[in-house]
């Protein structure tokens, strides 16, 4: 088996640059707080398994676990009890606010690349 799956790579780096064309340029109530949180979990999904042997099922759970213990990080104020308020990036990458809907947003993420995976090996198998 190859080391690493270019074909998710590849996707990582695409779901990447929409993700900052996203932040840069999107400032509405739908897309940037939903579509950024679903991609999200899509992007780091494409980065395990382009890294990882991890399966679907495996790789989609460790991310959305991932994705909500971050999220838990941002009830419990980790950038402020860091000190972070002041660094834009952490505020950035770790998040400020914690909310249920985002929990929502990563859930959909997951549910959505196990979708794809699950019609793309029906395909494949055709």
């Amino acid at each position: 088996m190859e080391m690493f799956k270019m074909n998710y790579l590849a996707a990582t780096l695409v779901i990447f640059i929409v993700e900052i064309l996203i932040a840069l340029y999107v400032h509405d109530d739908f897309l940037r707080p939903w579509g950024g949180d679903v991609l999200v979990v899509v992007l780091l999904y494409c980065f395990v398994r382009g890294v990882t042997q991890s399966n679907v099922l495996s790789a989609a759970l460790a991310v959305l676990v991932f994705a909500c213990f971050i999220e838990t990080l941002q009830y419990l104020q980790i950038v402020r009890i860091l000190g972070l308020e002041g660094n834009a990036f952490a505020r950035t990458i770790i998040g400020t606010t914690f909310s249920w809907s985002d929990i929502v947003a990563y859930t959909l993420g997951a549910v959505l690349v196990v979708g794809v995976e699950v019609v793309m090996s029906k395909r494949q198998a055709i």
